[in-house]
C-alpha cells in the first residue's frame, strides 16, 4: 500500500478533515524524517523542531513520533540515507524546490526515498518534488529567466504546483499550460491538500486540474 500527501501551505493549523486522514494513515509513529528545502540555510548545530513549521502542524494535531530527524547539510550523507531507510514517515518540507531537488540528487536520496515503505508527505516545495514534474517559472516567483520543466521523484503520474500566494487568477495566466499538454497538472491554492492512496486521489480545499491547457476547479 502506498500513501502520499501533497500539501499546499497552511497559515495556522492543519484542517480537521486532513487531520482525520492523517490519523488514519499514520499508524506507525516510530520515526519521522523531515528533509529540508533550504538545506544550506542553517548554521546552528542544534535542531530546534519547534521552529520547523511543518513539525508544529503535526504536533498541534497530536501526531507525534518517538524519533524525529531533520536532514540538511549538517547531517552526513550516510546517516541521512540510514534514517530514511528506517523511517515510518518522510516529510519533504517547504522552501526552495530547486535547492531541495539539488540536495536530493547530491545526497543520493532519490532512490532511497522511492524505495521506502514510509508514508510520504510534502508541503509546497516538497510536494512539487514528490510529483512527476513541476515548472520553474518567473510566474511562480522563481529566479529564472525562462520557464523550465523539472523532474520530481515521480511518486504519482501527474505534475503539481503550489504556493501560498497564488490562486486561480495566477494559474489561468497559462504558465502551466505547456506542461499540461504532457500530463495532468494539479494546481493548489493555500489551505489545500491531496491524498493519493493506492492511486486513488482525494482532494481537500481549492485545487484545480489543468489538462491540455484547460483549467477546472475540482469539486470537493
Amino acid at each position: 500500500m502506498s500513501t502520499h500527501y501533497y500539501f499546499s501551505w497552511f497559515n495556522d493549523c492543519l484542517p480537521e478533515k486532513l487531520v482525520e486522514w492523517l490519523q488514519e494513515d499514520l499508524q506507525d509513529r516510530q520515526s519521522l524524517v523531515m528533509i529540508s528545502a533550504q538545506p544550506s540555510d542553517y548554521e546552528d548545530g542544534q535542531i530546534h523542531f519547534e521552529d520547523i513549521t511543518e513539525w508544529t502542524w503535526l504536533h498541534q494535531a497530536n501526531l507525534m513520533f518517538k524519533e524525529n530527524h531533520f536532514i540538511d547539510y549538517r547531517m552526513p550523507k550516510d546517516e541521512a540515507r540510514q534514517w530514511i531507510q528506517n523511517a515510518s514517515v518522510i516529510f519533504l518540507c517547504g522552501g526552495d524546490p530547486v535547492q531541495q531537488n539539488n540536495f536530493l540528487a547530491e545526497y543520493e536520496l532519490t532512490d532511497v526515498i522511492k524505495n521506502s515503505n514510509a508514508v510520504i508527505l510534502g508541503a509546497s516545495a516538497g510536494s512539487l518534488n514528490m510529483a512527476a514534474k513541476w515548472v520553474t517559472s518567473q510566474s511562480a516567483d522563481h529566479t529564472v529567466e525562462i520557464d523550465t520543466i523539472q523532474n520530481g521523484l515521480g511518486f504519482d503520474p501527474f505534475a503539481y504546483e503550489s504556493h501560498s500566494k497564488r490562486d486561480y487568477a495566477s494559474f489561468v495566466q497559462g504558465y502551466l499550460f505547456p506542461l499540461s499538454e504532457e500530463m495532468d497538472v494539479y494546481a493548489a491554492e493555500q489551505e489545500s491538500a491531496m491524498r493519493v492512496k493506492d492511486g486513488a486521489i482525494e482532494i481537500m480545499g481549492p485545487v484545480y486540474l489543468i489538462s491540455r491547457s484547460k483549467i477546472q476547479k475540482i469539486s470537493v
